[in-house]
């Protein structure tokens, strides 16, 4: 096996990392910084940001849309249909589709089903996402979920098929009860958070689209340390 791309361009030269197992068509766009790792194959008309890191066994299809700063762990495959935003993360094996009723004998290519993966959403290890739906901003989908219908911004969702059963912060810590001013608190950042109207969560402290700042940016405390507190 090998990059494509290495037939006209030294890995040298390349201005992201393709590892030597690895296979980049020709006609894949891949942002500066990117990593490609062990047996993973990023097809033709596939985009990808940034700064990424694609682990071993990834596939990204034709057509695929990768923002930047994207995490994608062990065998995951991204299918064609699959729009992923800035900062999310895909955890081990999870598992994306494009095709809500397939069938071997019946061809419906060119009728796959869009699905959205918004900024800073996790999906968890072996959580599988049905097509043609939308996973709000930092959304925190559970290991193991299956998840069907759209998801809130924030939302935490747990189960078959899932259910919300609570709010993540943007650190990926999940918010506890409100209080009197209807106000929840990261314990990692410090960030407030408040539902502004019902199931719609938003940070008061900064928007969703900024990035983080670089003091908020690198994780201080292991999550075990907040499971005695938040229930």
């Amino acid at each position: 096996m090998g990059n494509e791309k290495s037939k006209n361009q030294s890995r040298s030269e390349m201005p992201y990392f393709v590892h030597e197992t690895a296979i980049v068509d020709g006609g894949a766009e891949i942002g500066e910084g990117t990593k490609v790792w062990h047996f993973s194959h990023v097809t033709k008309g596939a985009k990808i940001g940034r700064n990424c890191n694609l682990g071993q066994n990834v596939f990204i299809a034709d057509g695929v849309v990768i923002g930047s700063n994207v995490k994608i762990q062990n065998n995951v495959s991204v299918y064609k249909g699959t729009i992923v935003e800035d900062d999310v993360f895909l955890g081990p094996s999870c598992v994306l589709t494009n095709v809500t009723n397939p069938r071997s004998q019946v061809v419906r290519r060119g009728l796959y089903e869009k699905t959205v993966l918004r900024r800073g959403t996790t999906v968890g290890a072996n959580a599988t996402i049905v097509c043609g739906i939308e996973l709000g901003r930092y959304c925190f989908i559970a290991a193991g979920a299956v998840v069907a219908k759209d998801v809130a911004d924030y939302a935490l969702m747990a189960g078959v098929g899932a259910k919300q059963v609570g709010w993540m912060s943007r650190h990926g810590i999940r918010l506890g009860e409100p209080d009197k001013k209807e106000i929840m608190v990261c314990p990692e950042s410090g960030y407030r958070y408040k539902e502004v109207e019902p199931g719609v969560l938003r940070c008061l402290d900064l928007d969703e689209e900024a990035p983080l700042p670089a003091d908020k940016a690198v994780g201080k405390i292991c999550y075990d340390d907040f499971k005695n507190t938040l229930g």
